[in-house]
């Protein structure tokens, strides 16, 4: 558990402010979150690298020379914003373009596609890599489907390498690709995480049994078994690893390997150096050369008792990125040189937006659209903890705490806009963008881009009757489905939606008034919510853990009926 803290909502934002205070020679604050203290040498390619918070050194401690160019800070567990991403990459671009490079989790994906595009459209040459290394999170032929745990660091160092030796981003991101394809790693875990501020860990594991195959977002093992001795689990992981090794490589006799044994936060340096122990020797007994292994934290989870094993197979161009100096604030490897670098401009956060004109009866409305989201912020607000608990059975279990800060953000960003007086759809609209900035994660982007939809459609020019508002909602699960590719039946946020979406479509084409009409359709929603609880989840974080799921209702659809109910309640005042 974290045993100090302010606000848990604000935890993320000030680790981020000490870790800059604490380092500030190596790295400087800038929108979404950090970057070299130093400027990007004009020609070279930036890379950027980026994800939730809570995994220190992972992002932030290895932005440096070396190492990353930029890391982007989401909130704990949660992926960075679109928005985020966007705002950190343009802080360190030059000419040369940019490489993304992050573990391939949903939330993650979504937000840095998104990013990728708006830079490219800019003319701001745009790449990315997703780290897949986890062997156990999918089958060897749906190896794109891995997540990434610890194996980030080798993808990194191998993508800034090749940034630092004058390579063109097409070469960049070939050898990034390479280094993610020759990366494999297996962890365990003896015990769960606490997210800061919860009163339970995610979750729980026998005492004296192991949770095989966790995540580093606290997701639980896809099996359970006894708790071995060291010389055991060195033999379990190296085993599984040496089995995964890359169809370029007949045999591991004579093969070279980057090695990381990474302690998960609360087994300690000498715990790992007793399991590495018997890494190293039956790697020798394998013919296997270990290069420069790294033994310590890289990927944590707060307090989670867990290592995991990474094995990096290095070929002649690979060997040289991995063993090439670098300097971070957490991660240190030879000598650098750091005198004759321009140092980094301070840049400013571009959320701010002009509010356009707007009629009176938009204006007249929009008090109502801040009512409804102050009422969804309360429910939201209310329920966190339950949100965080359905999410903790098969996934990470920061629903409730990212629904949380989007919601708290939302609320704000419309008052803001209100008070300025923006009509209905540019407070929606701004509303979506904060949701999403604040949020992060699969769910942030999602409602930040259903809200904004919802805005787009609505307009500011008249007030908006129940037909243009059924429009909204429609518009809104288009944008929805069209970003997270769910469907019904998938056990995500969609499977609420729709039925939603439908039903307040045929009641206000029956003539119901719009809050007749939106409180039968919140009733559908609660219907199709706690009917998830029957489904398999067949996308995102709780996918791999079927069983797991199978009794508990999908988070994102609970949570989304929340909210219309909330709305419901609005409106029919």
């Amino acid at each position: 558990m974290s045993y100090v803290l302010n606000d848990p909502a604000d935890f993320a934002d000030e680790a981020a402010a000490g870790f800059v205070a604490a380092h500030r020679g190596l790295v400087r604050r800038v929108p979404g979150g950090v970057a070299r203290a130093t400027a990007t040498p004009s020609g070279q390619v930036a890379v950027v690298i980026g994800g939730g918070s809570g995994h220190y050194p992972a992002f932030a401690g290895l932005v440096g020379p070396g190492l990353a160019h930029a890391a982007v800070m989401g909130n704990v567990f949660a992926s960075p914003s679109a928005q985020q991403v966007y705002s950190a990459a343009k802080a360190v671009a030059t000419d040369a373009g940019v490489l993304l490079s992050y573990g391939n989790y949903a939330g993650d994906v979504l937000n840095f596609d998104q990013a990728e595009a708006r830079l490219n459209a800019e003319g701001i040459p745009c790449r990315t890599v997703r780290v897949t290394d986890d062997i156990y999170s999918a089958l060897p032929d749906e190896r794109e489907k891995r997540r990434g745990i610890a194996g980030d660091l080798a993808v990194f160092r191998a993508a800034a390498w090749a940034a630092e030796q004058g390579f063109d981003l097409d070469a960049v991101h070939a050898v990034a690709a390479r280094a993610n394809e020759r990366t494999r790693s297996f962890g365990v875990a003896f015990t769960g995480c606490t997210l800061p501020g919860a009163k339970e860990p995610l979750f729980t594991v026998p005492v004296g049994q192991m949770g095989v195959g966790m995540g580093i977002h606290g997701e639980p093992g896809i099996d359970v078994r006894p708790l071995p001795t060291a010389k055991e689990l060195g033999a379990l992981f190296v085993d599984a690893l040496l089995d995964e090794r890359p169809a370029d490589i007949s045999a591991a006799q004579g093969a070279r390997v980057g090695v990381i044994l990474n302690g998960l936060g609360a087994v300690k340096s000498e715990e790992l150096f007793v399991v590495y122990a018997t890494v190293a020797q039956l790697l020798e007994d394998g013919g296997v050369i270990a290069v420069e292994p790294e033994v310590g934290e890289y990927a944590t989870s707060f307090e989670m008792a867990g290592v995991s094993l990474t094995l990096f197979w290095l070929d002649e161009e690979l060997e040289r990125a991995w063993s090439a100096p670098a300097y971070t604030p957490a991660y240190r490897k030879g000598t650098r040189d750091l005198t004759g670098i321009a140092a980094g401009d301070e840049v400013t956060d571009e959320l701010d937006a002009d509010i356009p004109v707007a009629s009176a009866g938009s204006v007249a409305a929009a008090e109502t659209v801040c009512a409804v989201i102050d009422a969804i912020r309360d429910v939201i607000d209310r329920e966190a903890e339950e949100l965080g608990r359905l999410d903790a059975v098969a996934g990470d279990g920061d629903h409730g705490i990212g629904m949380q800060r989007g919601a708290r953000a939302a609320a704000e960003a419309a008052r803001k806009a209100g008070s300025a007086g923006a009509g209905a759809g540019t407070v929606l609209s701004l509303a979506g963008d904060a949701w999403a900035h604040r949020a992060g994660g699969t769910s942030g982007a999602l409602w930040g881009a259903g809200l904004r939809a919802a805005g787009e459609q609505i307009g500011d020019q008249d007030r908006p009757d129940a037909v243009i508002i059924a429009r909204a909602m429609d518009a809104a699960r288009a944008i929805v489905q069209g970003n997270g590719k769910a469907q019904v039946g998938d056990k995500t946020l969609v499977d609420a939606l729709v039925p939603f979406v439908d039903s307040l479509g045929d009641a206000v084409s029956s003539g119901l008034p719009l809050a007749d009409a939106w409180a039968a359709a919140a009733g559908e929603a609660e219907k199709a919510a706690d009917a998830t609880a029957s489904l398999v989840p067949r996308m995102g974080r709780a996918r791999p853990h079927v069983e797991k799921s199978i009794g508990t209702p999908d988070p994102g659809a609970v949570s989304f009926a929340l909210a219309m109910t909330a709305a419901s309640a609005v409106l029919a005042r």
